[in-house]
C-alpha cells in the first residue's frame, strides 16, 4: 500500500500541472471504487479551478473554492498527469482533464477512493475520514513530548502505536519498522515504557526516514508507480524491512520477521533493545 513518502511524491508530481487550471472535463469509467464517486462529479468540477494540490495522511486533496476532492490511492492505486487524448486501458477509472493534460487515477485493486467535500459542510480536516487522524509527521507540531505526553497509558506496542495514525498520521509499515531500527527501539516494547529521551530520537528519526523516502521517489511497492510512470528506489535503503534472514548492515546480526496486528515488523534483536 502507497504509504505517506508516496502520496507526498505524488502530490509534488501533479500538482504543478493542476493548480491554477481549469477543469475542461471529468470521465467516469466505472461507479466507484472503495465507495462510489459522488454521480454529480462532472458538473461540481467543470470549468472550476484548481487552487491548491495538499495531503492529509495519505489522502491527496485537490482544493476548489467550492470544496475539495478527496483522493486515497488504496493497495494499489496511483496517478498520472498525461495527454488527455491517452486511450484508457483496463483499470484507468477516473480522468480530471485540464486542457490538453489529464489526471489519470489508475487501480487496478479498486481499493482506492474518490470523493468530495463540499465547502458548505465546514472544513475538509471535519471530514469523517480525516478527523480522527494525528498529527503530520513531518510538520513542527510533532514532536517528542507529543509522543511521550500520548503514550502514557498505551501498552500497546510501540509499532502498534505508530501505526494506529491517531497520535501520527502517515508513519506506515514500512516507515515505522525503519525509523524503529534507526532510533535502536525494539517494536514490541509497550509505548508507555519508552522514555522522554528515547522518544526525542524516534520523533527525529522519523521526519528524518520518511524525508529521506520523499527524496528517493518513495519505495518501490508491488503496484506503486510515480506520477511520471517511474519507480522509488528507497527500498535499497532499508535497513530492516523485508530483509529477514539477512544481516543487519551494522551488526551483522540476522534480521528477524515477526507478526503484530497481522502486519509484518522487521527488527535486529542486537541494535534494537
Amino acid at each position: 500500500m502507497p504509504e505517506l513518502p508516496e502520496v507526498e511524491v505524488t502530490r509534488r508530481g501533479v500538482a504543478p500541472h493542476l493548480i491554477g487550471q481549469q477543469v475542461t472535463q471529468v470521465v467516469l469509467r466505472r461507479a466507484g471504487l472503495r465507495w462510489p464517486f459522488p454521480a454529480n462529479l462532472p458538473e461540481l468540477l467543470l470549468g472550476q479551478t484548481v487552487l491548491a494540490a495538499s495531503r492529509r495522511g495519505k489522502y491527496l486533496l485537490l482544493e476548489f473554492h467550492h470544496g475539495t476532492v478527496l483522493i486515497h490511492l488504496g493497495m494499489s492505486g496511483h496517478l498520472r498527469i498525461i495527454p488527455a487524448t491517452t486511450p484508457a486501458q483496463k483499470h484507468d477509472h477516473i480522468d480530471i482533464v485540464v486542457g490538453k493534460q489529464a489526471l489519470r487515477m489508475t487501480d487496478p485493486r479498486r481499493f482506492g477512493a474518490v470523493l468530495w467535500h463540499d465547502a458548505e459542510d465546514g472544513d475538509v480536516n471535519q471530514h469523517l475520514l480525516l478527523r480522527a487522524l494525528g498529527v503530520e509527521p513531518l510538520e513542527d507540531v510533532f514532536n517528542a513530548e507529543l509522543l511521550y505526553k500520548q503514550t502514557r497509558q498505551r501498552k500497546a506496542a510501540i509499532k502498534q502505536v505508530l501505526l494506529a495514525g491517531d497520535i501520527v498520521v502517515g508513519v506506515g509499515n514500512i516507515y515505522a519498522s525503519e525509523s524503529l531500527f534507526r532510533a535502536k527501539i525494539n517494536p514490541k516494547i509497550s509505548a508507555h515504557r519508552i522514555s522522554l529521551a528515547r522518544y526525542r530520537l524516534l520523533a527525529e528519526e522519523i521526519r528524518l526516514t520518511l524525508r529521506a523516502a520523499i527524496e528517493k521517489g518513495g519505495s518501490t511497492l508491488r503496484d506503486f508507480i510515480g506520477v511520471d510512470g517511474q519507480t522509488g528506489y528507497f527500498q535499497q535503503s532499508y535497513f530492516v524491512y523485508d530483509r529477514a534472514g539477512e544481516q543487519c548492515r551494522l551488526c551483522g546480526t540476522t534480521i528477524r520477521q515477526i507478526k503484530q496486528g497481522r502486519r509484518s515488523t522487521f527488527y535486529c534483536i542486537n541494535c534494537q533493545k
